[in-house]
């Protein structure tokens, strides 16, 4: 059952450093605009700690950083000041170890190979044999066995997301990062593959931080969500999802689940970014 009581604001129930997979802290990102423009501040002091094997979602206003939390975490921009760990480093060397996957809303599949070589495609750029045996349980993991030679104009939007998820699980990664990955879905096929990814992930149990605008995707697939506030953005609330896994169509249908979402909608629609 989920928990109806309200955390602390801040980092309360966060796991402790010693078992974490990922941890920032004071985090500000500025971005510079011109030489006579003040410097744009995406993030002011953003700190979060994910254990290991733990599912965390970002919810927030639009422009409140979360994507740019995401490309720190994988490496793709560097903190202005504050720290960036990925399992006890930087994530230069989880990155040259080919230990983190991602997967963004734009499925960024090579358009002239089929699915089983895009999935394929992190064993040959790591100079690793490709196991097909592998290939074909991660085909079957997200419901294309029989897609493997389609190429990505053959597939739907929501079948070149599902070789994009499995492309970026191919290593069995250490992290895994995923920014929006149903966002440019219809509302019935978002639903179905959150449905899949939630299956999915809880016989793997990686790491993994997700970004969603979807409060109740984050509710469905996430241990606990974490809510920014609007730029710079910056820690406003973590709210638990304690529900056993999986979660089906039975759990989105509860109250439990309802009172979570609707909570959290009220402190998005909160200008101060807090509980109220």
């Amino acid at each position: 059952m989920v928990d109806n009581g309200r955390p602390s604001r801040g980092g309360h129930d966060e796991p402790a450093a010693d078992t974490a997979a990922v941890e920032l802290r004071g985090v500000v990102k500025e971005f510079p605009l011109s030489r006579r423009r003040e410097p744009l501040c995406a993030l002011d002091g953003f700190d979060l700690t994910v254990a290991r094997g733990e599912f965390v979602a970002l919810l927030g206003p639009s422009g409140c950083g979360k994507s740019t939390v995401l490309r720190m975490i994988a490496g793709l921009e560097a903190p202005t000041r504050g720290s960036v760990q990925v399992e006890g480093g930087a994530p230069s060397a989880l990155i040259a170890e080919h230990r983190l996957g991602v997967a963004f809303q734009d499925s960024a599949l090579l358009p002239w190979a089929s699915a089983w070589d895009n999935i394929a495609l992190p064993f040959r750029l790591a100079g690793r044999p490709v196991p097909e045996q592998r290939i074909r349980a991660l085909l079957e993991t997200v419901g294309l066995e029989g897609f493997a030679r389609a190429r990505p104009r053959q597939l739907s939007g929501g079948m070149r997301q599902r070789v994009s998820i499995a492309r970026s699980m191919a290593l069995d990664p250490d992290v895994l990062l995923l920014d929006e990955p149903f966002g440019a879905l219809d509302a019935v096929t978002r639903r179905r593959l959150n449905l899949e990814l939630g299956a999915v992930w809880a016989q793997r149990r990686t790491t993994t931080v997700l970004v969603t605008h979807d409060v109740a995707e984050a509710v469905l697939l996430a241990d606990r969500v974490v809510v920014m506030t609007g730029r710079p953005g910056s820690l406003a609330h973590v709210e638990p999802v304690p529900a056993p896994r999986p979660r089906g169509e039975d759990f989105t249908r509860g109250h439990d689940f309802h009172d979570v979402v609707d909570r959290l909608i009220s402190l998005l629609d909160d200008p101060a970014g807090g509980p109220r």
